[in-house]
């Protein structure tokens, strides 16, 4: 990207901003040779980790970076074998302390962190544990380390404390003996070429035994080491000397140690830098209420609700502008001071700043495309020095923008075609304009001339824009209108200005209201083809969402009746074995009374008249259980009937023969098989087709299932199951062992026993029970659909 444009459109001062929020110097370094990105990838990739900084921020706080430090030069002494001093340390170990604060910064966050791009720059960052134990162990500020750095220097501090003693002891009974007293100017210990002395006076030198270091300016006060701690302060020195060369070994046993993880700490150090610059960028769009902008290659922009980051919060206003999709050139006009050139800065600057991994001040979804190069041309270019004049300066700058500008490109002119006499200038902006809409270049352009006007209005892919001004308050509202071209309004400023109304009449007369008269007719037919093809959209939007309501709908509708088909199947189901279930007690019944009947002479009446009410209570049983399903079926009532007419009766799920005519309750007999039941007129429905495939029937109305007609009775009654849910097994055992021998002598060749799934007790009964069968050929759990392990299907010999 060409450095003027990141000038004119002020990405300079962004930079500046970023560069203010961040603390480490190479962080600063970072941010102010930030430029923009050309590869999609790339800028979506610093867009991740800026909106990952923006959410810990959100979430956890800012990260404290406070104390890193610029190891760079430290870190290029160690690679040649040198040491470090004590400042150097120092910062290495303020450095390792940060990386430490943000590894902990990181466990904080946890696994959320995992799912943010910038988790992989915490994992990478090492505190070099022993390191950092050491210098914070050895060095307690810049010009001081701790007395147990090391074991010999302790000793040696021990004793330059302890000699230290002795000569301040020694001089203190020097300055307090009567022999001395009046030798001394004055009664105090001092320091001179860093050795103990006393001050005496000149004139007592011979009588006092001492080494002269050093005389006042008037020559009366002589400072001298007096004999008797001559020794103590040589020993002292000493002692001052081995303290320093054990200092300088300890310093460069840690540069040692350093050395070693000088890569390791040459990463921290970048990763450090690259932090910092990442969470600034996360802090500024924090404070612009900054948004990510999407990016395709599609080029088209469309920034909703922006805002120049440069001018106030409180006081700007967020404009709407999109160039790309529906045209590739915007035509701005309006008045001076309207917010023109704002609106071309804005749309470049933006662009500037989402290439760049930064978060646009615009609101969410805003749409940006990947630009290689920007060109502007804004602002005044009068050059003194080359002799060029406001116009002369534009075209050349113009001229170079067309030679370099591309696809790929984005041009912003302001005032095109400005300086020059109208007429030509207008043409030359109308040429410009031509030339880039023929290569879909984006472009947008401000100006002040009616023929550009009529030029946006006319040609297909270039539009117009304004910059809302109110007339009555003479103040820009720095709104942006695409679609409708703006007007200047330079009689109605200049007259609420002040000019007087004789003037401005005469201006208008100049121009014979002709031009007043085109520019407002223009106007209006933008106005009203923006509004038609509002209208048109309007009605659009209403058709696609009747038309989504309509197969919104249908979907219900299949829907519904696909569940009603079911619940309707379900219930018939239910009622078929309700049903199955009657028959089978039903014909338990039948067998029982003809067993009767047939043992001849000795027949029990009371045996017959309780059976008859078994048959009668399995009816009622029947008729209730029914009831409930039968509610689901879809009722069309029989308003008249005649004895003899066919209807299904809802309650027993089956068609019967009406026997009687309802009576004054609406109750009447119906014959269904071999069963009467007295039901109401409300229960019947229209008689309906067969309920099964027709099957030969026995006497009793019953399917006969089993094999050839001379099978006896068994073979007309036998069922092929057997239901022993809920029977404890020694009631299962012996229901299935009659049953066994009542369906082998049926000649059925396969019966199934229901015995449910549960705990599985009963069939671990059952099989044990079968295998010892003599009538059983094999067994085995039932399939997929004939009731899989609730079922045993048993085959016969």
């Amino acid at each position: 990207m060409n450095q003027k444009v990141l000038t004119t459109l002020e990405f300079t001062k962004v930079r500046e901003m970023l560069t203010a929020i961040t603390v480490t110097s190479m962080g600063k370094e970072l941010s102010a040779s930030l430029e923009p990105y050309k590869d999609l990838d790339l800028i979506n990739r610093k867009l991740d980790e800026t909106s990952g900084a923006y959410t810990l921020i959100q979430k956890y706080g800012p990260v404290q970076l406070g104390g890193a430090k610029d190891l760079r030069p430290s870190l290029q002494r160690l690679r040649v074998g040198g040491n470090l001093s004590i400042v150097e340390l120092l910062q290495i170990g303020d450095t390792l302390r940060v990386v430490k604060g943000l590894k902990s910064y990181g466990n904080q966050a946890g696994e959320f962190l995992d799912g943010l791009d910038i988790g992989g720059y915490f994992q990478l960052l090492d505190p070099i544990h022993p390191l950092y134990r050491e210098i914070s162990a050895a060095i307690l500020s810049e010009e001081e380390i701790a007395d147990d750095a090391s074991p010999k220097l302790y000793d040696i501090r021990r004793e330059i404390k302890n000699t230290h003693g002795k000569v301040k002891n020694q001089l203190q009974s020097i300055i307090n003996s009567g022999t001395y007293r009046n030798m001394l100017q004055d009664p105090i210990i001092t320091m001179r070429n860093d050795r103990f002395c006393v001050p005496v006076k000149s004139e007592y030198r011979s009588s006092f035994s001492g080494m002269v270091h050093d005389q006042s300016s008037t020559g009366a006060t002589l400072f001298i080491e007096p004999m008797s701690v001559v020794q103590l302060n040589n020993t002292l020195r000493e002692l001052l000397h081995a303290e320093q060369a054990e200092i300088e070994r300890i310093l460069a046993a840690l540069s040692a140690l350093a050395a070693n993880h000088v890569d390791v700490l040459e990463s921290d150090c970048s990763l450090v830098a690259v932090l910092d610059f990442i969470f600034a960028k996360g802090e500024l769009s924090y404070r612009m209420k900054a948004s990510r902008p999407l990016f395709s290659l599609e080029h088209h922009i469309n920034l909703k609700k922006a805002r120049h980051p440069l001018l106030d919060p409180a006081s700007v206003v967020p404009i709407d502008i999109y160039l790309g999709e529906k045209f590739t050139t915007l035509v701005v006009t309006g008045p001076n001071t309207g917010g023109k050139t704002v609106t071309l800065k804005t749309l470049g600057l933006l662009s500037l700043m989402g290439q760049s991994g930064l978060h646009i001040p615009a609101f969410d979804n805003s749409r940006l495309t990947v630009l290689d190069e920007i060109f502007a041309d804004i602002g005044d270019e009068q050059s003194i020095e080359q002799s060029l004049s406001t116009f002369s300066s534009h075209m050349t700058n113009i001229i170079d923008i067309l030679q370099k500008a591309n696809y790929n490109s984005m041009v912003l002119f302001d005032e095109l075609g400005a300086g020059t006499d109208p007429i030509e200038g207008a043409a030359l902006a109308m040429a410009i304009l031509e030339n880039l809409q023929e290569k879909k270049i984006l472009t947008a352009a401000t100006t002040h001339y009616s023929e550009l006007k009529v030029y946006a209005m006319s040609t297909p892919g270039v539009e117009n824009a304004s910059c809302e001004f109110d007339i009555s308050t003479l103040r820009p509202t720095y709104r942006l209108l695409i679609g409708i071209p703006g007007k200047s309004n330079a009689f109605a400023i200049s007259k609420r200005l002040g000019l007087t109304e004789d003037i401005i009449s005469e201006a208008q007369n100049l121009i014979a209201g002709r031009e007043v008269r085109f520019e407002d007719l223009i106007t209006d037919l933008e106005i009203n083809r923006k509004s038609a093809l509002l209208e048109k959209q309007k009605a659009e939007e209403y058709r696609l969402e009747a038309e989504a309501l309509r197969k919104d709908f249908i979907q219900q509708k299949d829907k519904i009746d696909a569940q009603k088909a079911r619940m309707l199947q379900e219930a018939q189901d239910k009622a078929g074995a309700i049903l199955r279930d009657a028959k089978a007690e039903a014909d338990q019944i039948i067998r029982n009374m003809n067993a009767l009947l047939q043992s001849g002479a000795g027949i029990d009446a009371r045996g017959l008249e309780e059976e008859r009410t078994k048959l009668r209570e399995a009816m009622n049983r029947m008729q209730q259980a029914k009831a409930e399903t039968a509610e689901q079926r879809p009722k069309k009532k029989v308003q008249q009937v005649r004895v003899g007419d066919g209807v299904f009766v809802q309650p027993f799920n089956q068609n019967g023969t009406v026997l009687s005519l309802p009576n004054t309750k609406g109750e009447l007999q119906v014959q269904m098989g071999i069963m009467k039941a007295k039901v109401h007129l409300s229960q019947l429905s229209p008689a309906e087709g067969p309920k099964s495939p027709a099957a030969s029937k026995g006497p009793t109305g019953l399917r006969n299932v089993g094999g050839s007609s001379g099978a006896g009775p068994k073979a007309q009654n036998i069922r092929t199951e057997v239901d022993v849910r809920g029977m404890t097994g020694q009631e299962a055992l012996e229901v299935i062992d009659k049953y066994i021998d009542d369906a082998f002598l049926a000649n059925l060749p396969q019966i199934t026993i229901i015995h449910g799934k549960g705990t599985g007790v009963l069939r671990k009964i059952i099989h044990q029970f079968l295998r010892q069968s003599k009538h059983v050929k094999s067994f085995r759990l039932g399939n997929y659909g004939e009731g899989e392990t609730g079922v045993t299907i048993v085959e016969f010999k």
